[in-house]
């Protein structure tokens, strides 16, 4: 679905125009700081955020959200760049794309319901913890200027907001550490040094990888999981900008939304992307709430990568790692450590499950498998416990009777003398599943033939 309603875009002129400015403007460290991290030329990083936003800005199930080249789909693609070059990312974000499309058809939004909050906890603070260790990787061999300058712009970005407000501190970094690097002579790595950053517009073509099996098998393990992360990602953003406009978005529709965007960024030659939590929350609270400010955040970066291209190969890396780290701190849930001391054991261990997961195999997809598969088997263990009540002569049964706990029906029931008691009310056991059922009628069989006077309500 395109939305092109004249209330869905200019309802907020002016406030959806400002916010699209700043949300600009906040993207570039952040997309640069990743495009790094991944290995492309960060002119590639910035269009494809600009083909992302003017896409879901038409698409998206949810206005004033910001999609662009993320950091958590930029770390599950590294590997795949590392080992077989920029052609097969490409590839792999048009497969993520259409895999997104056939599961927002499919209804995998409503499967959402189903990741615990600790994963979900998992997931975020493992994502700044990637974050961090790609900074300090970068850090390593670097010399005192490049130390100090990281230093000083970790302290800028905590304590320039607290004086200025309608600029984002990261841009005021950038320009400033970039004038220094430019006139002081300082010997500091530039992001010109990191790789080539020349070139035109983008230009639409198919990837240049073989159309085989081989090259199908290669790219389908990173293409779900971006498929899968970008998704996560997304409908984690979804309902906090519900909550900051106080309005409704349509998660279906966002999860077709981002499909679509991945499918043309990759055509484009560009990489996957998906919802931003933080520059969403820049774009809404600078007073985007329509589908215009997305339009202007990508129009305006488009703008500035044509304008700027030559002062950006001499930004200093050192201002993209002291923010980048920041980033990192922010992203990290730190109530979470509070959530670790007063929920119950089962929910720490998820959490801490997907975080050692994840930052073990450098991978947020397979981290939060597990976390999930973990969760839900210690929610079926938990389930799977039948509550067993006496009260004189009575017995009482009650709990949720399937696969994982008909054992314990039998140990209760069958195996037990249970001469002494006269009645036996299961009204408050609950039956799942067939093999509950099967283990229920066993059960009662055995009962009625074992114990002819006891009587059953059911």
């Amino acid at each position: 679905m395109i939305y092109v309603k004249k209330e869905d875009w200019f309802s907020h002129v002016k406030d959806d125009i400002f916010g699209g400015l700043v949300t600009s403007v906040a993207l570039i460290p952040e997309v640069i700081g990743f495009a790094i991290i991944l290995g492309v030329n960060p002119i590639t990083a910035l269009f494809s955020s600009v083909i992302l936003c003017v896409v879901t800005s038409f698409t998206s199930g949810r206005p004033a959200m910001v999609s662009a080249a993320a950091g958590s789909m930029a770390l599950v693609m590294v590997s795949l760049v590392r080992d077989h070059g920029l052609s097969y990312m490409i590839a792999a974000t048009i497969l993520a794309g259409i895999l997104q499309v056939i599961l927002g058809y499919l209804g995998i939004h409503k499967l959402m319901r189903f990741i615990s909050k600790s994963v979900m906890l998992g997931f975020v603070n493992s994502l700044a913890i990637l974050i961090f260790l790609a900074q300090i990787q970068q850090l390593f061999h670097q010399n005192l200027v490049t130390y100090s300058m990281t230093g000083l712009t970790i302290l800028l970005m905590f304590v320039l907001p607290k004086f200025i407000k309608s600029i984002p501190p990261a841009l005021i970094i950038i320009v400033v550490m970039t004038v220094i690097a430019m006139f002081s002579g300082l010997q500091l790595q530039q992001v010109g040094d990191l790789g080539d950053m020349t070139g035109g517009l983008p230009q639409i073509g198919l990837p240049d990888v073989p159309l085989t099996m081989a090259t199908l098998l290669t790219i389908f393990p990173t293409a779900l999981a971006l498929a899968m992360v970008g998704l996560i990602e997304s409908l984690l953003t979804l309902p906090l900008v519900n909550d900051m406009t106080q309005t409704k978005g349509d998660s279906q529709q966002e999860v077709k939304a981002q499909g679509i965007g991945n499918i043309i960024t990759g055509f484009f030659g560009g990489q996957a992307g998906c919802a931003m939590i933080g520059q969403a929350v820049i774009n809404v609270k600078s007073g985007g709430k329509g589908r215009l400010s997305t339009f202007t955040a990508g129009m305006m970066l488009f703008i500035m990568i044509l304008g700027l291209k030559s002062i950006m190969v001499q930004i200093p890396t050192a201002a993209l790692i002291g923010i980048m780290i920041t980033v990192a701190f922010e992203t990290f849930d730190w109530d979470s450590i509070r959530f670790l001391r007063t929920t119950v054991l089962t929910d720490s261990l998820v959490m801490l499950c997907t975080i050692i997961i994840v930052v073990y195999t450098h991978n947020l997809a397979i981290g939060i498998l597990v976390g999930v598969i973990a969760s839900s088997l210690f929610f079926i263990s938990k389930a799977s416990k039948l509550q067993v009540d006496e009260n004189e002569n009575q017995l009482y049964i009650s709990g949720q009777l399937f696969f994982a706990s008909t054992h314990t029906l039998k140990e209760k029931l069958v195996d037990t003398d249970l001469r002494q008691y006269q009645q036996l009310d299961i009204t408050e056991l609950y039956v799942l599943d067939k093999a509950g059922k099967e283990a229920l009628k066993e059960t009662l069989y055995h009962l009625q033939h074992q114990y002819p006077d006891l009587l059953i309500e059911r």
